[in-house]
């Protein structure tokens, strides 16, 4: 079983490549879904991150804010490790028992999508890293038009990640999104053709 790594910055169109490699028959294993699973209310996770961040970080209803915990992270980055120490070896331990499981059921590939696959040293799971990478204006201009978040904020938001060339170092496939949505379509087609005519 071939494992990709999709990976990219905030912005970078990640999850739109997810979304159309899910569209091709893809099966995504979502580190993103599985931290904000591990974030719900009583969970071992969820006690310790109020514990360390407080409960100012918490909702009328006692979930967790992720604006207000986002706003603390991404301006801090002590505040940004405590969480990532926490929150990190839960998801990788989660991510790692998918795969395997998938690999027990023979599929041809899996596709993991994690932001911080690179910075966290998850690359040893997968077999290719996949990068999305787009120009910091066409970031922003996704960020403030998708999101509602400032620019100062989503600048903030991306000088609290790794660089696109750092990332790219790590790359086995580098995918532009900086195109329309059918050119990044049939690019991500033919990356997933490519893929699965190796494994034959």
């Amino acid at each position: 079983m071939k494992v990709i790594g999709l990976t990219g910055g905030i912005g970078s169109g990640k999850s739109t490549v997810s979304k159309f490699l899910t569209e091709l028959g893809a099966i995504i294993i979502d580190a993103d879904r599985i931290g904000h699973e591990a974030f719900e209310p009583n969970t071992e996770a969820y006690r310790e991150v109020v514990k360390t961040f407080g409960k100012e970080i918490l909702s009328p209803s006692g979930e967790i804010d992720r604006h207000k915990l986002g706003s603390i992270i991404f301006a801090n980055h002590q505040a940004r490790a405590k969480l990532n120490k926490i929150m990190h070896p839960r998801i990788y331990d989660t991510v790692k028992a998918k795969i395997e499981e998938f690999r027990r059921r023979a599929l041809s590939a899996v596709v993991i999508e994690a932001p911080l696959l690179i910075e966290a040293g998850w690359a040893k799971l997968v077999d290719e890293v996949w990068v999305t990478v787009a120009p910091q204006q066409t970031v922003l201009e996704r960020l403030t038009k998708g999101t509602g978040l400032t620019k100062a904020q989503s600048l903030a938001r991306i000088r609290a990640q790794l660089t696109t060339e750092e990332r790219i170092k790590h790359a086995d496939v580098i995918i532009d999104t900086n195109c329309t949505l059918d050119e990044l379509k049939t690019k991500v087609r033919e990356l997933w053709q490519k893929l699965l005519k190796e494994k034959k």
